[in-house]
Protein backbone atom coordinates (compact mmCIF):
# COMPACT_ATOMS: atom_id res chain seq x y z
CA UNK A 1 0.00 0.00 0.00
CA UNK A 2 2.86 2.74 0.84
CA UNK A 3 4.73 1.81 -2.72
CA UNK A 4 1.18 2.73 -4.04
CA UNK A 5 0.86 5.29 -2.63
CA UNK A 6 4.57 6.53 -3.49
CA UNK A 7 3.80 5.70 -6.76
CA UNK A 8 0.95 7.95 -7.18
CA UNK A 9 2.97 10.75 -5.59
CA UNK A 10 5.81 10.42 -8.02
CA UNK A 11 3.41 10.43 -10.73
CA UNK A 12 1.17 13.69 -9.31
CA UNK A 13 4.49 15.24 -9.12
CA UNK A 14 5.40 14.36 -12.49
CA UNK A 15 2.16 15.55 -14.22
CA UNK A 16 2.66 18.90 -12.50
CA UNK A 17 6.15 19.64 -13.52
CA UNK A 18 4.63 18.88 -17.53
CA UNK A 19 2.76 21.61 -16.99
CA UNK A 20 5.25 24.08 -16.37
CA UNK A 21 7.63 25.75 -19.06
CA UNK A 22 6.13 24.60 -21.69
CA UNK A 23 7.60 24.40 -24.88
CA UNK A 24 6.19 25.29 -28.56
CA UNK A 25 7.72 25.12 -32.05
CA UNK A 26 7.24 27.79 -34.74
CA UNK A 27 7.64 25.92 -38.24
CA UNK A 28 7.94 28.25 -41.01
CA UNK A 29 9.53 28.44 -44.77
CA UNK A 30 12.62 29.59 -43.23
CA UNK A 31 13.31 26.96 -40.54
CA UNK A 32 11.61 26.16 -36.93
CA UNK A 33 12.25 27.93 -33.47
CA UNK A 34 11.98 26.70 -30.68
CA UNK A 35 10.30 28.97 -27.69
CA UNK A 36 10.14 28.45 -23.94
CA UNK A 37 6.85 29.63 -22.85
CA UNK A 38 7.00 32.01 -19.61
CA UNK A 39 5.34 30.00 -16.02
CA UNK A 40 5.17 33.80 -14.51
CA UNK A 41 2.63 34.86 -17.24
CA UNK A 42 0.21 32.39 -16.66
CA UNK A 43 -2.72 33.39 -18.70
CA UNK A 44 -0.94 34.27 -21.92
CA UNK A 45 0.70 31.00 -21.70
CA UNK A 46 -2.35 28.83 -21.33
CA UNK A 47 -4.07 30.86 -24.05
CA UNK A 48 -1.01 30.44 -26.63
CA UNK A 49 -1.23 26.72 -25.34
CA UNK A 50 -5.08 26.63 -25.87
CA UNK A 51 -4.71 27.89 -29.82
CA UNK A 52 -1.63 25.89 -30.16
CA UNK A 53 -3.44 23.00 -29.58
CA UNK A 54 -6.44 24.20 -31.66
CA UNK A 55 -4.32 25.22 -34.36
CA UNK A 56 -5.24 28.31 -34.40
CA UNK A 57 -1.83 29.20 -35.97
CA UNK A 58 -2.30 26.80 -39.37
CA UNK A 59 -1.79 29.24 -42.09
CA UNK A 60 -1.56 32.29 -40.27
CA UNK A 61 1.12 34.57 -41.89
CA UNK A 62 3.49 37.15 -40.33
CA UNK A 63 2.25 39.64 -41.33
CA UNK A 64 4.25 42.53 -40.48
CA UNK A 65 8.19 42.57 -40.45
CA UNK A 66 10.26 45.46 -39.58
CA UNK A 67 13.76 44.38 -39.85
CA UNK A 68 16.18 45.05 -36.58
CA UNK A 69 12.56 45.53 -34.47
CA UNK A 70 10.38 42.43 -34.97
CA UNK A 71 8.26 39.91 -36.63
CA UNK A 72 4.93 39.61 -35.87
CA UNK A 73 1.63 37.28 -36.64
CA UNK A 74 -1.49 36.04 -35.34
CA UNK A 75 -4.01 37.84 -37.37
CA UNK A 76 -6.55 34.83 -38.30
CA UNK A 77 -7.67 36.92 -41.40
CA UNK A 78 -4.33 36.51 -42.77
CA UNK A 79 -5.12 33.18 -43.66
CA UNK A 80 -5.45 32.82 -47.15
CA UNK A 81 -4.88 36.29 -47.43
CA UNK A 82 -5.03 38.03 -51.19
CA UNK A 83 -1.35 39.41 -52.01
CA UNK A 84 -1.30 42.83 -50.84
CA UNK A 85 -4.11 43.34 -48.62
CA UNK A 86 -3.32 45.71 -45.30
CA UNK A 87 -3.57 43.10 -42.45
CA UNK A 88 -3.13 43.14 -38.72
CA UNK A 89 -7.08 43.82 -37.45
CA UNK A 90 -7.61 40.58 -37.29
CA UNK A 91 -8.84 39.40 -33.53
CA UNK A 92 -10.01 36.19 -32.07
CA UNK A 93 -12.75 37.76 -29.82
CA UNK A 94 -11.29 39.24 -26.36
CA UNK A 95 -8.04 40.21 -24.96
CA UNK A 96 -5.39 38.88 -21.90
CA UNK A 97 -4.94 41.37 -19.14
CA UNK A 98 -1.49 42.51 -18.98
CA UNK A 99 1.06 40.65 -17.24
CA UNK A 100 4.32 42.83 -16.43
CA UNK A 101 7.21 41.45 -14.86
CA UNK A 102 10.44 43.84 -14.45
CA UNK A 103 12.23 40.55 -14.85
CA UNK A 104 11.09 39.35 -18.45
CA UNK A 105 12.15 42.13 -21.01
CA UNK A 106 12.40 42.57 -24.71
CA UNK A 107 16.38 40.85 -25.46
CA UNK A 108 16.43 38.73 -28.80
CA UNK A 109 13.86 36.23 -29.17
CA UNK A 110 11.46 37.40 -26.51
CA UNK A 111 8.01 36.33 -27.37
CA UNK A 112 5.56 38.83 -26.38
CA UNK A 113 2.02 40.15 -26.86
CA UNK A 114 0.98 42.33 -29.62
CA UNK A 115 -2.24 44.84 -28.67
CA UNK A 116 -3.96 47.99 -29.40
CA UNK A 117 -3.94 51.25 -27.61
CA UNK A 118 -6.61 50.20 -25.05
CA UNK A 119 -5.73 52.30 -21.42
CA UNK A 120 -5.16 48.70 -19.58
CA UNK A 121 -2.74 47.50 -21.97
CA UNK A 122 -4.35 44.36 -23.03
CA UNK A 123 -2.96 41.90 -24.68
CA UNK A 124 -4.70 41.02 -28.06
CA UNK A 125 -6.38 36.92 -27.70
CA UNK A 126 -3.94 35.86 -30.57
CA UNK A 127 -1.50 38.75 -32.58
CA UNK A 128 1.60 38.12 -31.34
CA UNK A 129 5.80 39.28 -32.01
CA UNK A 130 9.15 38.11 -31.61
CA UNK A 131 11.80 40.22 -31.23
CA UNK A 132 14.72 40.53 -33.51
CA UNK A 133 16.28 44.57 -31.93
CA UNK A 134 19.40 45.95 -32.69
CA UNK A 135 22.44 45.77 -30.36
CA UNK A 136 22.10 49.52 -28.43
CA UNK A 137 25.21 51.83 -26.84
CA UNK A 138 25.35 53.26 -23.37
CA UNK A 139 24.43 56.65 -24.73
CA UNK A 140 21.24 55.29 -26.69
CA UNK A 141 20.36 53.43 -23.81
CA UNK A 142 20.93 56.29 -21.23
CA UNK A 143 18.53 58.58 -23.81
CA UNK A 144 15.88 55.74 -24.07
CA UNK A 145 15.77 55.65 -20.56
CA UNK A 146 15.41 59.99 -20.32
CA UNK A 147 12.87 59.84 -23.09
CA UNK A 148 10.28 56.94 -24.27
CA UNK A 149 10.68 55.34 -20.63
CA UNK A 150 9.77 58.75 -18.72
CA UNK A 151 13.41 58.30 -16.40
CA UNK A 152 12.34 54.38 -15.59
CA UNK A 153 16.04 52.58 -15.30
CA UNK A 154 17.11 49.97 -17.48
CA UNK A 155 18.71 46.92 -15.15
CA UNK A 156 22.25 46.64 -15.26
CA UNK A 157 21.87 42.80 -16.09
CA UNK A 158 19.91 44.40 -18.69
CA UNK A 159 21.59 46.98 -20.38
CA UNK A 160 24.21 44.44 -21.02
CA UNK A 161 22.28 42.35 -22.73
CA UNK A 162 20.66 44.89 -25.18
CA UNK A 163 24.69 45.90 -25.79
CA UNK A 164 25.61 42.60 -26.45
CA UNK A 165 22.72 40.42 -27.71
CA UNK A 166 20.46 43.19 -28.56
CA UNK A 167 16.64 43.91 -28.37
CA UNK A 168 13.57 46.84 -28.25
CA UNK A 169 13.92 47.93 -24.98
CA UNK A 170 11.82 50.91 -25.74
CA UNK A 171 8.73 48.50 -25.35
CA UNK A 172 9.55 47.29 -21.86
CA UNK A 173 6.75 47.39 -19.64
CA UNK A 174 4.22 48.55 -22.40
CA UNK A 175 3.45 45.10 -23.91
CA UNK A 176 3.58 41.37 -21.99
CA UNK A 177 6.71 39.25 -22.46
CA UNK A 178 5.39 36.18 -22.40
CA UNK A 179 8.45 33.23 -24.20
CA UNK A 180 11.99 33.07 -25.71
CA UNK A 181 13.06 31.64 -28.29
CA UNK A 182 15.65 29.04 -27.04
CA UNK A 183 16.47 27.36 -30.88
CA UNK A 184 16.86 29.04 -33.94
CA UNK A 185 17.31 32.50 -33.29
CA UNK A 186 19.13 32.78 -36.74
CA UNK A 187 14.73 31.58 -38.42
CA UNK A 188 13.99 35.24 -37.09
CA UNK A 189 16.95 36.97 -38.85
CA UNK A 190 15.77 35.25 -42.35
CA UNK A 191 12.45 36.24 -41.87
CA UNK A 192 13.24 39.81 -40.51
CA UNK A 193 15.30 40.06 -43.83
CA UNK A 194 12.62 39.50 -46.38
CA UNK A 195 11.41 41.80 -48.49
CA UNK A 196 8.08 43.60 -48.02
CA UNK A 197 6.01 46.11 -49.06
CA UNK A 198 4.70 50.15 -47.93
CA UNK A 199 2.81 48.05 -45.50
CA UNK A 200 5.80 45.69 -43.95
CA UNK A 201 3.93 42.78 -45.57
CA UNK A 202 6.61 40.43 -46.63
CA UNK A 203 5.68 40.42 -51.04
CA UNK A 204 6.01 36.60 -50.76
CA UNK A 205 4.52 35.11 -47.68
CA UNK A 206 5.72 33.87 -44.62
CA UNK A 207 3.10 30.99 -43.02
CA UNK A 208 3.61 29.39 -39.48
CA UNK A 209 2.19 26.54 -38.33
CA UNK A 210 3.11 26.30 -33.83
CA UNK A 211 3.31 23.32 -32.48
CA UNK A 212 3.70 22.23 -28.17
CA UNK A 213 6.52 20.15 -28.08
CA UNK A 214 5.94 16.69 -26.72
CA UNK A 215 7.36 16.08 -23.33
CA UNK A 216 8.28 12.88 -22.22
CA UNK A 217 6.60 12.01 -18.38
CA UNK A 218 10.09 11.86 -16.37
CA UNK A 219 12.22 13.65 -18.80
Amino acid sequence: MKKLLLLLLLLGTAMGAMSKHRKVKVITPYGTMVILLYDETPLHRDNFIKLARAHFYDSVLFHRVINTFMIQGGDPQSKHAQPGAMLGNGENGYTVPAEFRLDLFHKKGALAAARDNNPAKASSGCQFYIVQGKTWTDAELDQLEQTRLGGRKIPVDQREIYKTTGGTPQLDQGYTVFGQVIKGLEVIDRIAAVKTDGNDRPVTDVPMKIRLVKKWLFF
